[in-house]
């Protein structure tokens, strides 16, 4: 068999991923916050993209979709939705007409005296508070342990030990540093090191500058002259606290069930973490990409919210002028690179404002049980059913599901939520939400008699009767993932209210 060398053609087809093509995948798992990031990179990078503000011709709201109710026979059938996308935009006032200036930018505060107030703290001359008069930022943590320690140590050479451990001091007020390696770092022995942490563990909020969960809860409880030996047992074994064992607990400390009782109690009183009450950790709201509400003649409208949405522009006119400006063909291929990428931003912006909005039509129109009865109708529902339903691919939907939230009548949900396995029904009917059941196992817990405790068995039992085919150990974990203790536990608690 001989060998040869040939050319040969071929035609074939195969998808490319253009760098335009990814940014839109990109924007399109991005959450409100991460997308405004991302256009502001844009922005500094394109000089033909700008921010502003467009408004529809015929005023009317932004982008929505209207779910009407299905007639009976057509239940099954997706309802008729009407998609219109456009942006809202507000008139800003020039700060000149707000504060009465002249033609010149001046302003006469000469013959009005309530001005000057006003000067200070606003232009629309309400009785504001001046600058002088504004609240102090509150303490942090920090600054209040500095100003006892500055008050408490007069040695120069602990004030350095102080104020090295207050740097290895954690926003809870715990102590991460260990002393060995602190006092090779400053040149001292360990003994030094922890007369100072002992003489730091008096200052306020009791329990800072403490090592470990025991050592704060006794800081706290010797400030209280609560520590005695037994309550000192009770934190050397706090995992059998933890575990409810409420037998080993009263052997190793040697008390009765009353004062066990009352020692639980008091460490319940206790703070486990003193230096959130300084800085406490900044919320971070969760702002919904989607706005959901009743319509009035029946039915959902389910809108884009305006206020997540970045408004771009694609500045035409500056590329018009600036294209007569130029004068080499380098300087024109990337005006014209650069018009291209801001057309493609402004499209990638509208499409994903689309897909968002399909996607949340359709999960609002599939699990309207839930919104209408609660999370007992909650339906199994996967990816592929809202792909399927709006013709669009499962990793379409799973990004456009990611990060983004919904606000319903019920509350404010990922739209994650919306997607749980199916259960299995016992008597053959339609299947149960895995969330649904979650939330039986929960009331039926939270109903259970005083003296009497369901177990995991007995719940199963439970809920087979109300036709959910369940097994123990799938009980079992749901239970746990909702963080319920078991029946021998929640046993104890009672026994201890008891």
């Amino acid at each position: 068999m001989g060998f040869s060398q040939r050319l040969e053609l071929r035609q074939s087809q195969a998808l490319v991923m253009t760098p335009q093509l990814q940014q839109a995948i990109k924007m399109l798992q991005l959450s409100n916050l991460e997308l405004t990031d991302f256009v502001d990179g844009e922005i500094e990078q394109n000089p033909l993209l700008e921010h502003g503000e467009r408004e529809s011709e015929d005023g009317s709201t932004p982008a929505e979709s209207a779910i009407e109710p299905a007639p009976a026979s057509e239940t099954g059938s997706p309802p008729s939705d009407s998609l219109s996308g456009n942006f809202t935009s507000e008139a800003a006032e020039h700060w000149q007409a707000a504060a009465g200036t002249e033609g010149d930018g001046s302003v006469d505060l000469a013959g009005d005296t309530q001005a000057w107030r006003s000067r200070n703290g606003s232009f629309d001359g309400e009785d504001l508070p001046g600058l002088d008069q504004a609240a102090a930022p509150p303490q942090t943590l920090r600054e209040h342990l500095l100003s006892q320690i500055g008050a408490d140590l007069s040695d120069v050479a602990d004030r350095a030990i102080a104020l090295y451990l207050l740097d290895q001091v954690d926003e809870t007020g715990y102590l991460r540093a260990d002393l060995a390696e602190a006092g090779e770092r400053l040149g001292c022995g360990i003994a030094h090191i922890e007369r100072v942490l002992a003489r730091l563990h008096e200052l306020d909020p009791p329990g800072v500058f403490a090592r470990t969960l025991p050592e704060c809860l006794a800081l706290q409880l010797r400030d209280r002259n609560r520590l005695d030996p037994a309550m000192q047992a009770l934190l050397d074994n706090l995992p059998l606290l933890a575990a409810r064992n409420l037998p080993a607990l009263i052997r190793v400390c040697e008390v009765d069930v009353e004062d066990i009782a009352e020692m639980i109690a008091e460490i319940k009183s206790l703070d486990p973490r003193p230096g959130l009450a300084f800085d406490p950790p900044l919320a971070q709201p969760v702002v919904p990409d989607i706005l959901m509400r009743a319509a009035p003649q029946g039915g959902w409208i389910v809108e884009l919210n305006a206020d997540t949405l970045p408004r771009v522009l694609v500045n035409n006119r500056y590329f018009a002028r600036v294209t007569q400006a130029a004068r080499s063909k380098a300087d024109r291929d990337y005006l014209t690179e650069r018009l291209q990428a801001a057309n493609w931003l402004v499209k990638s912006l509208h499409q994903r404002a689309t897909t968002i909005l399909k996607v949340a039509t359709e999960i609002v129109r599939q699990q309207d049980g839930f919104f209408r009865h609660g999370v007992q109708s909650l339906r199994p529902l996967i990816l592929r059913d809202i792909a399927d339903a709006i013709g669009m691919h499962e990793s379409t939907v799973s990004r456009v599901t990611t990060n983004k939230y919904m606000a319903t009548p019920r509350g404010l949900f990922e739209l994650k939520y919306f997607f749980t396995s199916a259960i299995a029904a016992s008597r053959g009917g339609d299947a149960h939400s895995a969330e649904a059941v979650r939330f039986r196992i929960r009331h039926l817990i939270e109903r259970e008699a005083v003296a009497e405790t369901l177990s995991d068995e007995r719940i199963v039992e439970l809920l087979q009767r109300d036709g959910i085919d369940i097994a123990r150990r799938t009980v079992a974990k749901y239970r746990e993932s909702m963080h319920i203790p078991s029946s021998v536990q929640r046993r104890r608690e009672k026994m201890t209210a008891l």
